[in-house]
């Protein structure tokens, strides 16, 4: 099993969430402080680990099989991201995808840190 935070479409309600097969929500929860957070696309979120900022990034925490890592999440994810380890706002360690190294120098992808989280940035994509 895998502990994957996960913080945009395969959330609870997103249209990827299916592709989790019923592996158990663990926590809602966020990152720990030092996390800026991008849209791809505005198709699936970022995070990028980042010392110098002080924001924490909201998702969710499920504990997955490792079959349903390889065969069913991890191929769904955007070239522009990468599986990698981030730290969780209770200190623990928890695999999440985060921007693949030189993605940010493209500068292509919209910073979406001050929403917080990927629930909040689509809101505000339907009030404009």
């Amino acid at each position: 099993m895998a502990r994957m935070f996960l913080n945009g479409q395969a959330m609870a309600g997103g249209p990827f969430h299916h592709h989790l097969r019923g592996a158990p929500l663990l926590a809602r929860t966020s990152t720990a402080p030092g996390y800026r957070f991008f849209s791809i696309r505005d198709a699936c979120p970022g995070l990028l680990p980042d010392p110098r900022v002080d924001s924490a990034i909201e998702g969710e925490v499920y504990e997955v099989p490792e079959e349903v890592l390889r065969d069913e999440l991890l191929p769904t994810e955007p070239a522009e991201l990468e599986l990698g380890i981030i730290k969780l706002a209770d200190g623990s360690a928890s695999f999440s995808m985060v921007l693949r190294r030189g993605e940010l120098e493209r500068g292509v992808h919209r910073e979406i840190t001050r929403y917080g989280g990927w629930r909040r940035y689509l809101e505000s994509l339907s009030q404009q």
